[in-house]
């Protein structure tokens, strides 16, 4: 076979990372997690340039619906006009910048600036302004005074995402194959799928926002960090089914990756476990006829029975397990990220199964669960580390490039995003 050394170069004085697949190496520098150079970079090129989740069309159910939302660094307004029509808004005033809407969610015509007045309507439209007098009869004829819309905003089955390059792109082209695992999670749902139990819990770590990135694909690391969660499930009587764990890891393209399971724990899409009694029974058994129905026998065992961790790059995660959320999270500094998370089901589950969703939800992936404290422990401690990183330099990520197939476990999802993290961060 023939032997090929790829080294990557940056602009800055050492790879970023270094990929041999013939020698089955891969390795990332860990001054990417410290480096104030490397973070400014990746402002520019990523988080100026990239398609970012901004919410969900569930959340804006009526006209004047909106919520106040930051994403990379910028303050924005969701909002559903009073014609039904899906905006999102820079929050800042044309006049002199102050941010035009301060509450976090609500329901308003307009939106009014507080230092001088200026008020706009919920469809971006200068509509008043003490002292009208003092300016010109064609002030803001050529719209230049009204809310500024961001660059650019589209919609995947009703999952919105913004980005600030005019020339980036389609979503649909950008999320790539990543789709067909949006796909699998909206078929879920007979009606459409909605945001619930009020609105996003939030969160911060004290570390690198890609370390989060890894870990959303990451199960190598699931039984020893989270040895708690699997401990307390044994010794509590949590009555879970006796399927062993055990999957695939998929490159996605452009950065995005999955893991795609079988597990030992429930599903309220339509996989029983014993916990659940005989009602419950019933209830996911006629969820499941009503499945294949819809989707088919093989698409409907695929949906219910199989669990989903994607990371859409740089910053999405979707986690289809025991519970559906949403996540997204971004860098305030290299070692400080700030985090949300939202959950998630189909509009005409019922309140017991959405019950079971949201008790996952906090049980293990929410900030007070079992899971989560786990990680960020697990990440702080990385971080910690890295202050070693003159001395020991590198990560590696190279689990499972021996095998034709990578397992669930290994890191080919992993190294994905690295992949593209380093075409984009290397592009002159």
């Amino acid at each position: 076979m023939k032997m090929e050394t790829k080294q990557l170069q940056t602009s800055l004085s050492e790879p970023l990372i270094i990929m041999d697949e013939d020698k089955n190496v891969f390795k990332v520098n860990r001054k990417v997690f410290t480096d104030m150079d490397i973070f400014e970079m990746e402002k520019k090129k990523i988080f100026d340039k990239c398609w970012f989740y901004l919410g969900h069309e569930s959340e804006l159910p009526k006209p004047g619906d909106f919520i106040n939302r930051r994403v990379a660094g910028r303050p924005l307004i969701f909002t559903k006009d009073s014609d039904g029509n899906i905006n999102v808004f820079s929050n800042a005033c044309p006049h002199r910048g102050s941010i035009v809407c301060r509450e976090h969610k609500g329901n308003s015509k307009t939106f009014q600036c507080f230092y001088h007045a200026w008020t706009f309507n919920n469809k971006g439209k200068l509509v008043g302004m003490p002292g009208k007098d003092a300016y010109p009869s064609d002030f803001n004829c050529d719209e230049s005074m009204n809310l500024q819309k961001v660059p650019r905003m589209e919609n995947y089955k009703g999952f919105y995402f913004v980005n600030f390059d005019y020339h980036a792109m389609s979503l649909e082209d950008y999320l790539g194959n990543a789709k067909e695992y949006f796909d699998l999670v909206v078929d879920q749902a007979e009606t459409g799928l909605e945001v619930f139990g009020e609105g996003s819990q939030e969160y911060s770590m004290r570390c690198n926002w890609k370390l989060l990135s890894e870990n959303a694909v990451d199960n190598y690391h699931t039984h020893p960090t989270h040895k708690t969660y699997f401990d307390f499930l044994n010794n509590t009587n949590i009555k879970v089914s006796e399927e062993p764990m055990h999957g695939v890891g998929r490159d996605l393209g452009n950065g995005h990756g999955v893991m795609e399971y079988a597990s030992p724990w429930g599903r309220p899409v339509a996989k029983w476990i014993p916990a659940w009694g005989e009602e419950g029974k019933k209830e996911l058994d006629e969820k499941m006829e009503l499945l294949i129905a819809r989707v088919g026998e093989e698409r409907a065992q695929r949906i219910a029975k199989r669990n989903r961790n994607v990371i859409v790059f740089p910053n999405m995660i979707i986690s289809d397990i025991m519970s559906l959320t949403v996540r997204t999270f971004f860098p305030v500094s290299p070692d400080y990220m700030e985090i949300s998370i939202w959950a998630m089901a189909p509009k005409e589950e019922g309140a017991d199964m959405k019950g079971k969703r949201l008790n996952n939800l906090v049980e293990f992936v929410g900030p007070g669960g079992f899971g989560t404290p786990d990680d960020i422990e697990a990440l702080e401690l990385c971080q910690e580390g890295y202050k070693n990183n003159k001395e020991v330099q590198w990560n590696d990520i190279s689990k499972g490039m021996i095998k034709e197939t990578p397992s669930f476990d290994d890191e080919l999802q992993m190294r994905a995003f690295w992949k593209q993290y380093n075409e984009i961060m290397t592009k002159e």
